[in-house]
């Protein structure tokens, strides 16, 4: 790590360490004011304007955290990136065996009721639950354990399996596939996955988020480098051959085609959403994917160099604004580059030293073609 490298390969470096620590950022700014649906409650209890780390309030989702801290999301997008390292890329067995160990083994859901308030984070997702009794209670093998949530979950963590592969598209899509098959089932969720991972890989290689993203996105589709639809029946202990790609399935093309609809809005100067943080009235402010990635979109192409304003008017639209939030700070890091984020958003950012450790080396790996 100490040699240096030149300076192209330094600026896409900088901005895969941009994605990656922007994505923590986004997460920990949403610790506090999480899941605040009644914006006019959102206001009373954090101000006109939220502009940093917060802490929750009492009787509140993640009750006990401090300002700064990550949520369970942070937790488990650490845990990728642990992995990735530890393996030089992405191989199954080691995350699912990490998940076991580091995450499974502190959740206890006596009933998989409506009670998620619980475990690292303060909060467990449905899609985590939901893998969780499949593999701890019922003992079935990790290619069952996949639910139909329409979350991010699987997003949020294999935003750091783009940041390590970005480049190689083919090699991307097939470890963020393989990822998000071991939670999530539902064939929108993993296309809009896939074409976000596909995104943030190539504004991490420097291309723009604009009209014209989409046009690449879908010539890596044609050249069979970015596959919607993979083989279902990889299991956690199969070596995944990552060169090996199925013929490509374009059921969701939407997902294709949605950054270069928000590009264009958010530069057009007949049609603003204005103040930006409205995007989630427009959009939609729950969990699902098909409402956060078009906001996550349109605040990371409106403020494409402005980290502080995208994130902000993310976490300030309320609903699931930490969700908004982790994805467009990915999205912005990977434009501006950790060194065009603001310096107090890092201070602030709990175990932040560890974190930049930790995404410096992810941004600077160069893995094989291998599971």
């Amino acid at each position: 790590m100490s040699q240096l490298i030149p300076q192209s390969d330094a600026q896409r470096a900088d901005r895969a360490m941009g994605a990656i620590i922007g994505a923590f950022i986004g997460d920990a700014l949403g610790v506090g004011p999480h899941w605040y649906y009644d914006l006019a409650e959102l206001r009373r209890e954090y101000g006109d304007w939220i502009e940093g780390y917060t802490a929750p309030k009492p009787g509140h989702y993640h009750e006990g955290l401090t300002a700064g801290e990550p949520s369970q999301s942070g937790i488990i997008l650490r845990l990728t990136l642990a992995s990735l390292i530890a393996q030089q890329g992405y191989k199954q067995a080691d995350f699912c065996q990490r998940l076991e160990q580091d995450l499974f083994t502190q959740l206890d859901f006596s009933q998989l009721d409506n009670s998620a308030k619980q475990g690292p984070g303060g909060y467990t997702s449905q899609s985590i639950r939901e893998a969780w009794h499949k593999r701890v209670q019922l003992q079935l093998p990790w290619e069952k354990c996949a639910g139909p949530a329409d979350n991010t979950e699987a997003l949020e963590r294999s935003l750091g399996i783009a940041a390590c592969y970005a480049g190689r598209p083919k090699l991307l899509s097939a470890a963020v596939y393989a990822n998000t098959r071991l939670t999530q089932d539902d064939e929108m969720v993993l296309a809009h996955t896939l074409a976000f991972n596909g995104v943030l890989g190539l504004l991490i290689e420097g291309q723009a988020l604009d009209a014209d993203l989409s046009d690449k996105l879908l010539a890596q589709v044609d050249q069979g480098e970015l596959p919607f639809c993979l083989s279902p029946t990889t299991n956690a202990d199969q070596e995944l051959d990552l060169d090996d790609l199925s013929d490509t399935n374009l059921s969701c093309a939407d997902a294709l085609l949605t950054p270069a609809f928000m590009a264009n809005l958010a530069a057009s100067s007949e049609t603003r959403i204005e103040p930006a943080w409205r995007v989630s009235e427009a959009y939609g402010m729950a969990c699902s994917i098909y409402q956060l990635v078009p906001a996550a979109y349109y605040l990371a192409a409106r403020f494409s160099d402005d980290f502080e304003s995208a994130v902000l008017h993310a976490i300030n639209g309320g609903g699931h604004n930490m969700a908004r939030a982790m994805l467009t700070g990915a999205l912005v890091g990977a434009q501006v580059g950790l060194s065009g984020i603001p310096q107090r958003f890092i201070d602030g950012l709990a175990n932040s030293e560890e974190l930049v450790k930790l995404a410096k080396q992810v941004a600077e790996m160069q893995p094989e073609a291998r599971s």
